[in-house]
């Protein structure tokens, strides 16, 4: 679903930055980085093209509950076939208030809440962090019993070493 509403843009020059062009967002505007030497025909332009950048990254990352319930029962399927009877969510979503952790679970009402962070990590990096909370579901703690069902996931290992080299990279510190 495209934004119908132009953005606020915010152009900020830099004598430091020589050739590169970057856009983020910040709230509801659109902050694009340029040199400061370049012209208002030469801002126009970059504006525009990394305008349209934003929108299709946005567009590729976009994921809705709904699909991240229908991954959900994904994984479920292949990695927690077993316990299927107890690995029942009543709903998973994303969520934009998860600011010391990658996801959340109640087991004693099956909600999983995952942070809208991961939206733009790799997809077996979702999975990784989706699957550790539905196997909160079957063991509600860090016992060896619960990383058993983790490691189940060909790439757990691999999807632990990315969140913490990115935890590390942003200095963010996330409870265990």
């Amino acid at each position: 679903m495209a934004r119908t509403r132009k953005p606020v843009v915010e152009v900020r020059r830099s004598q430091r930055r020589r050739r590169t062009v970057s856009a983020y967002r910040e709230g509801e505007r659109v902050v694009v980085l340029i040199p400061d030497r370049f012209s208002r025909a030469e801002e126009t332009e970059w504006v525009a093209r990394m305008l349209a950048r934003l929108a299709a990254r946005e567009e590729r990352v976009r994921h809705t509950d709904n699909e991240l319930l229908g991954r959900a029962h994904k994984l479920i399927a292949r990695y927690l076939s077993d316990h299927a009877r107890d690995v029942n969510p009543v709903s998973v979503r994303w969520v934009t208030n998860q600011n010391g952790r990658w996801g959340s679970c109640t087991p004693d009402d099956g909600t999983i809440r995952i942070s809208h962070r991961i939206q733009e990590m790799p997809d077996w990096v979702i999975d990784y962090v989706l699957l550790h909370e539905l196997a909160h579901l079957v063991v509600p703690s860090h016992n060896a019993a619960f990383w058993e069902l983790v490691s189940r996931y060909p790439k757990a290992e691999r999807a632990r070493g990315y969140l913490e080299g990115i935890s590390a990279a942003t200095g963010l510190v996330l409870a265990d």
